[in-house]
C-alpha cells in the first residue's frame, strides 16, 4: 500500500528533525534523509556531515543500507533538499549514488536546491532514468531555513 500524502509530509518532518543534527558550516547545506520501504517503513537515515569527510545526508543513508548487506528490492528516499548533481569537492554526487542503486525507485524532496553553491540538474537525470521525483509541498520554507543553519 502506497503511503498517503499525509505520510509523505510526516516523513519529511522527521527528515527535518534529522537534518537539525547536522553541524552547520557556511559552505554547505544541512540536510536530512530517510530511506523507507514503498509502504513507509524506515530502513535508514542520514544527515549532512554525520560521517567524516563532508558526507551528504543521502550518501550516509545509502551507505548504511549497503553496509548492512540487507539491500531492499525497492526503496524510497525522503530528503529535505533535492539531491546534489554537482559537488565542488569532487566527491561522487548524490544523484550518481542514487542512480547506481537500482532499488531506489522514487525520491521525495522538501525543497529544490537553491543556487547558493552550484546549479542542479538532478530532477531531469532521475526522471530520465525512470526514478520518480516529487516535491512534498508545504515544508519548503522550513527545509530551506534548516538547510542554511536556521
Amino acid at each position: 500500500s502506497a503511503a498517503t500524502p499525509t505520510d509523505h509530509k510526516s516523513l519529511m518532518t522527521r527528515a527535518l528533525t534529522i537534518a537539525r543534527k547536522s553541524t552547520y558550516i557556511p559552505s554547505a547545506f544541512c540536510v536530512g534523509a530517510i530511506i523507507t520501504t514503498p509502504s513507509g517503513t524506515i530502513l535508514s537515515t542520514g544527515y549532512s556531515r554525520e560521517r567524516p569527510g563532508n558526507t551528504h545526508a543521502e550518501q550516509v543513508a545509502i551507505d548504511k543500507i549497503i553496509s548492512s548487506s540487507s539491500v531492499p528490492e525497492e526503496a524510497v528516499v525522503y530528503t529535505t533538499m533535492e539531491p546534489c548533481s554537482k559537488r565542488l569537492s569532487g566527491h561522487k554526487t548524490c544523484i550518481d549514488r542514487i542512480l547506481e542503486c537500482s532499488w531506489i525507485r522514487r525520491i521525495y524532496v522538501g525543497v529544490t536546491e537553491p543556487t547558493d553553491f552550484v546549479e542542479n540538474s538532478g530532477k531531469a537525470r532521475l526522471e530520465a532514468a525512470g526514478v520518480g521525483y516529487q516535491l512534498v509541498e508545504g515544508l519548503e520554507g522550513e527545509c530551506l531555513e534548516v538547510a542554511r543553519g536556521g
